[in-house]
Order: C-alpha cells, then structure tokens, then sequence
C-alpha cells in the first residue's frame, strides 16, 4: 500500500435512496481503497462496496459531530498516504453545502495533486420532487433558489428576508430548527395562505411530507421530528403537490 499514489475522489450520495447515486459514483465506491462516509449515507451504498475497503464514518449531525470539518480534513490526508485513493462519500452534491472545496482545498496544501468530483443529486431538487413538488413549473414559478436556513451561530442567514421578498420557490435546507421564525418572516413579504411544505427522509420509504399555508404551519410541528434533518419549500409551486396526490388517489380508484 505505501506505492500507492494518495488521491481523492468526492462523490455526492445523492438525496438518500442508493439507487440515485449516478452510475460513476457507484464506480468509484468500487475502485476505492477506503471510503469516508458522512451520516446519512444509505447503508446499502456501503453494503455495495468491496468487503475489504475500510470504511471510515465522519458524519456530522446537528448536536451529534463525529468530528469536525478540520478532523475530516486530516482524515483525508492521513487515509490518503496511508491506504491510496480515498473516496469521500457525502450526502447530496459535494458544492451543495457540503464543503467540498473546503476538503480539496486541504488535500492539495497537504501535497494531493489527484483529485476528482463526481456530482451527485443534490436534495434540493430531489427531496421536492419526491414530493411531488417541481422546483418550477409554467405559471406558477419560473426560477427557485436554494438557501442554507442558518448561519454557523444558528441565527437565521441574512439572504432568507431577500428571498422571502421574490416570487421564486424557496428552498431551505437545515431549517426545521427555524420553521416557526422562517414562517413568520415570510409572512410579513407574503401572502399567509402561501402554500410550505416540509420534506424528512426524502427519497425513502419512511419519507414524511407535511404541506401547509404559512399561517398554519406552526401548530403542525408534532408531526415532525424536529431534531431530524429537512427540506422547506415555500412557494405555489408547493399547491402541485396535494394536486398530484388528488390524481394518485383517483387513479387508484
């Protein structure tokens, strides 16, 4: 093992189901000399990989850090010399806040020229339209944006009253936390009958949906698990989804 050359391979997960890994992430786990995981990485996707490879968990949730980002930047390297190539498993899309660059960055001040991202599918498209929920769609939203609902002190980020003031789909990510504060100040730019879903284990078979108007949504709350991870969508484009589960139930009829 100490011939081979250190490299790095990110590879976005995709949104949580493990057949929605693209087919050269699913090829790179195969070619892997160990594989760092993060927290909601499907066990199937690790199941897949050869018996042989270490696999190395890393994750990070809210309240609960197996390590830090700096830890997990070390971690690369050291597995790096130490085993070859690396292939770092990460939920979604690397770019999609999952501070990918941050971990290439890293890598090539500690010497590792060969490095590679593979994209994945990123939950803020897949988490609504495993929903039934288009990011756009003609006559009710032609542009959406993509938001992390907080700031690394848990304060709500400045870029949400913006966002909140268009009339594009909203979708924020790490916010269930917030739901009751997002709600409120999107009601102060928008209608509060505006329609807001939120969206647990997206892409599962435990998969939660919970649609609502802003004006409603707060007394919803016990029908979540509040400390999981989420996706908020705020916007009309929200209103396809009870639209399309109409037409599922009449079909089944």
């Amino acid at each position: 093992m100490r011939c081979k050359i250190p490299r790095l391979t990110l590879v976005g997960a995709g949104p949580g189901d493990p057949d929605l890994i693209t087919r050269k992430g699913w090829k790179a786990l195969q070619m892997a000399d160990v594989v760092l995981y993060d927290a909601l990485i499907h066990p199937d996707l690790l199941a897949e990989t050869p018996s042989c490879v270490p696999k190395i968990y890393v994750g990070k949730r809210s309240g609960a850090h197996c390590a830090s980002q700096r830890e997990i930047n070390q971690q690369i390297v050291e597995a790096a010399y130490r085993y070859g190539h690396v292939v770092r498993l990460k939920g979604g899309d690397p770019f999609v806040f999952g501070r990918g660059m941050e971990e290439i960055e890293y890598a090539k001040q500690k010497g590792i020229q060969h490095i590679e991202v593979i994209s994945g599918i990123s939950s803020s498209i897949a988490g609504p339209a495993a929903a039934g929920i288009p990011v756009t769609s003609r006559g009710f939203s032609t542009s959406f944006w993509v938001l992390t609902a907080t700031t690394k002190d848990g304060d709500l980020a400045p870029d949400i009253q913006m966002a909140a003031q268009s009339t594009a789909t909203v979708v924020l990510l790490m916010g269930i936390r917030k739901i009751a504060a997002i709600a409120a100040l999107f009601s102060q730019f928008r209608d509060s009958s505006t329609p807001i879903a939120i969206i647990q284990n997206a892409t599962l078979e435990n998969q939660l949906s919970v649609v609502d108007q802003l004006s409603g949504v707060g007394e919803r709350l016990d029908e979540i698990d509040i400390q999981a991870p989420g996706i908020v969508v705020i916007g009309e484009v929200v209103r396809l989804a009870e639209l399309n589960c109409a037409q599922l139930m009449e079909q089944t009829k």
